[in-house]
């Protein structure tokens, strides 16, 4: 009797288990909507690749609790609607356990209703946009904001005598809290912008026009937190036009990308980044890291977003581990909630039941010749 009883249980559990999203004996499911095409490609593709650099790695170590990672990437072209119906895909159709490395908070947000409904843990949104900072139980932020990096951008220049900034951004949720983020910075300071660009259209950016408004102010530093390729225009624009200002941006074009598309017109450039150098080899994730996108890709092909995405595809697999054999996605949650200053190997995060914001962590790089940067 009572083994038959045991049996019964053991059953029970055994299907109860078969019915948590994407997590089966042998496989855990997550998923990405990523610009895999169009005109911001580069930035959807090293997410992926740093993602799937580290779950190969964990794969080849006998996965978690003997499951595999699958990372399911669909192609949103940088588009809301198609991002929009990516989620809805893999979070109700293909079920996956997570979701992770969505490429902005405009991608994103939409999926903030599906991910409350479902309650889908959603890690590593690539955007340090204030929207998807606003606590929610189920998101997990693994980035300083935007917010943290614009006072570290004012404070450096502001520090050597700078007081004349424009800000150049897109008229639109993300970008006007980034103007706010500019000018809360700058008034600590007592100071305003003396110029400002507002582009309204992010696919087809009118440079021109965002050039001569900033022209207007005589700016000292031009602060961007644009989209790498309408970044990289206003930079070219603004030196044939011989508006010498120093240019910076923030981390959202990436640095990477941004670095390839201006080559060598990208020298003396500044840009915000959230981790350390993908080169910085005295540090052992970036060591890790550079072994293992090497072994994925089959060439040397580092950059600061692939590296993002690896460390937190790291925290993604580090709490998979801790919730232990019998996966849950309120067990997941708990294990990330719990983790207090997680060293990845040089990066620390530190999560807590109020706080899934994991990092305040901003360096300034340097663009280099030849697309290097010092730091």
């Amino acid at each position: 009797m009572f083994r038959i009883a045991s049996l019964a249980l053991g059953v029970l559990a055994a299907a109860a288990q078969a019915q948590v999203p994407g997590v089966s004996a042998t496989q855990v499911l997550i998923g990405q909507s990523a610009p895999l095409t169009g005109s911001n490609a580069e930035l959807g593709n090293d997410i992926r690749n740093g993602a799937a650099a580290y779950f190969r790695k964990a794969n080849e170590a006998g996965g978690v609790h003997g499951r595999k990672l699958e990372l399911v990437s669909l192609d949103d072209g940088n588009t809301v609607p198609r991002a929009e119906a990516n989620t809805q895909k893999l979070v109700e159709e293909q079920k996956v356990f997570a979701l992770f490395g969505y490429a902005s908070a405009t991608l994103s947000r939409p999926a903030l209703p599906l991910v409350e409904k479902h309650r889908v843990p959603f890690l590593g949104p690539f955007t340090g946009a204030d929207p998807m900072r606003v606590f929610n139980k189920h998101v997990y932020n693994m980035r300083a904001s935007y917010a943290d990096e614009l006072e570290k951008i004012v404070d450096h220049f502001q520090s050597i005598g700078v007081k004349r900034f424009s800000i150049v951004y897109y008229d639109d949720v993300v970008g006007r809290e980034n103007l706010t983020a500019v000018e809360r910075a700058l008034k600590k300071r007592s100071l305003e912008p003396v110029s400002r660009a507002a582009f309204k259209d992010r696919a087809k950016p009118d440079i021109e026009a965002g050039l001569k408004e900033v022209a207007k102010g005589s700016p000292d530093v031009v602060i961007l937190t644009t989209l790498f390729k309408a970044t990289a225009d206003f930079i070219r624009l603004a030196q044939k036009s011989g508006v010498g200002a120093q240019m910076a941006s923030n981390s959202f074009p990436g640095a990477s990308p941004l670095a390839k598309e201006l080559g060598k017109d990208g020298s003396g450039v500044i840009v915000a980044t959230v981790v350390p150098p993908p080169t910085k080899r005295s540090l052992p994730v970036v060591q890790e890291y550079q072994a293992a996108i090497e072994k994925h890709l089959g060439r040397k092909d580092y950059s600061f977003t692939s590296l993002e995405s690896y460390i937190g595809a790291k925290v993604m697999v580090e709490a998979m581990r801790r919730a232990g054999p019998k996966l849950t996605r309120d067990g997941f949650m708990r294990e990330l909630d719990a983790m207090k200053d997680f060293d990845t190997g040089g990066y620390a995060l530190a999560f807590s039941p109020t706080n899934h914001n994991g990092s305040s962590f901003v360096e300034l790089t340097v663009i280099g010749r030849e697309q290097k940067f010092s730091y």
